[in-house]
């Protein structure tokens, strides 16, 4: 049986924080550096997440856009042979003449993907918007993104313009190019507790599935979400449209991180304090890391992946592989998500390919993109030079994406995930469990 391929991917976030932007692409340098593609092509990979953004191409006005950068990029990567899956939104909220809770969202971004289609008739794999619950949660939810909501009713009404605007951004893309795929990412967790937490944890557990959920049409009386979208501003014509008119994806792109596992304890006071939260049963709780909680039986990315499976029976890639670490958990990192990845390929599982993310590196992702400056994690291409260093993770995926195997004596060893010394967290409390 043929391998899992192997796909890139670049940090490309457009974000908004107040009235100021941010641009991963500037602080890597990639804007000014279209030699970049050449360094991706050499490492084999046929496939690359790779941005044409609404906030860049259209900052103004749709009426005036400028394809001078992605005209020049769009024609480079057909010369090497890689084929782009493109994002239109990057964890952004778009362009000043929007934002993700407005009424002119859903049709602009329709407008925009519409004309991406127009002028690169040839691109056949699009995300119209990348994770889009994580951005709703970040942006509508806990008030760290604009428009810097602090509601359910906010973060309701941001993931329905998502959904809307994939599926009226893919009707406009199909319009042109009728064979194009939707390649849907989202982060893919799993939330466990303490047994006092049980309703809490449920409640995340059926909304990590949100995104797919309404978009293959899932969301009717019957669905246990029902009750809390109808009680925070959807109407039951809107969920129900959804239900009548499926989008399924072409492909569930599943982003999974190392911190994408939660662990919710009512014990708050053995935890540092940015960790708490407060349930609707106003029940104080620290929301954490399961990784770091001695206690916690973590499901892991094969049986994650095996639950989207099955759940969906849509064909899957793992579309964010990255591990903000030192080189050899790092290696370790891609090690653990392609041995899943076959793994469940061999026993049936229509799983497509892992991708390399952040092949240039991300930036201040440790305050969640709220300051700007303060800190750089490297992929594939170190940048703290200046210009892009190959790192010992170049040499890994060039042989997983050329040959489908490589060996290295540090791969010998388990990922600190897997490690006993993870554990911050010891204290005694009841068995924890997942809801």
């Amino acid at each position: 049986m043929e391998k899992v391929e192997m796909w890139g991917g670049i940090e490309c976030t457009i974000r908004r924080v107040g009235n100021g932007y941010s641009d991963q692409l500037v602080s890597s340098g990639h804007r000014a550096r279209l030699d970049d593609l050449d360094r991706f092509a050499e490492l084999g990979i046929r496939k690359l997440r790779y941005p044409i953004l609404w906030e860049q191409v259209a900052p103004e006005s749709l009426d005036h856009p400028d394809w001078t950068w992605t005209d020049e990029r769009m024609n480079r990567l057909r010369e090497l042979g890689i084929d782009p899956i493109v994002t239109l939104l990057h964890h952004g909220s778009g362009p000043r003449y929007t934002a993700l809770h407005k009424k002119n969202f859903v049709s602009g971004l329709a407008r925009f993907a519409g004309m991406v289609a127009e002028r690169y008739p040839w691109i056949k794999h699009y995300t119209p918007v990348n994770e889009p619950l994580t951005t709703a949660r970040f942006s509508g939810l806990y008030g760290i993104w604009y428009p810097h909501g602090l509601d359910d009713k906010t973060f309701v009404r941001i993931q329905l313009n998502h959904i809307k605007g994939v599926k009226e951004a893919m009707r406009a893309i199909r319009k042109v190019t009728p064979d194009a795929q939707l390649v849907q990412t989202e982060d893919l967790g799993k939330t466990h507790c303490t047994p006092k937490l049980v309703e809490q944890a449920e409640y995340e557990n059926n909304r990590r599935w949100l995104t797919f959920d309404l978009l293959c049409g899932r969301i009717d009386q019957q669905h246990p979400l029902w009750q809390y979208l109808r009680k925070n501003g959807a109407s039951q014509a809107e969920l129900l449209e959804m239900v009548q008119h499926p989008l399924p994806p072409d492909v569930l792109g599943i982003n999974h991180y190392i911190t994408s596992e939660r662990f919710l304890d009512e014990n708050h006071q053995y935890f540092p304090h940015q960790h708490l939260c407060q349930s609707e049963a106003r029940v104080d709780y620290a929301d954490v890391e399961a990784v770091r909680v001695r206690l916690v039986k973590m499901a892991g990315i094969h049986d994650l992946l095996l639950e989207a499976w099955e759940r969906y029976q849509l064909p899957i890639a793992v579309t964010e592989v990255h591990l903000e670490c030192t080189r050899e958990e790092q290696m370790r990192w891609v090690k653990y998500i392609w041995d899943a990845a076959n793994t469940l390929k061999e026993e049936g599982v229509d799983l497509r390919a892992i991708t390399i993310w952040s092949l240039l590196g991300a930036y201040d992702w440790n305050t969640l993109l709220t300051q700007e400056g303060v800190f750089y994690e490297s992929g594939v291409f170190d940048m703290r030079g200046g210009t892009p260093r190959p790192t010992a993770l170049f040499k890994m995926v060039k042989g997983l994406a050329t040959e489908g195997h490589y060996s290295h004596p540090l791969l010998r060893n388990k990922g600190w995930w897997e490690r006993d010394d993870r554990f911050l967290y010891h204290h005694h409390c009841p068995t924890s469990k997942t809801a």
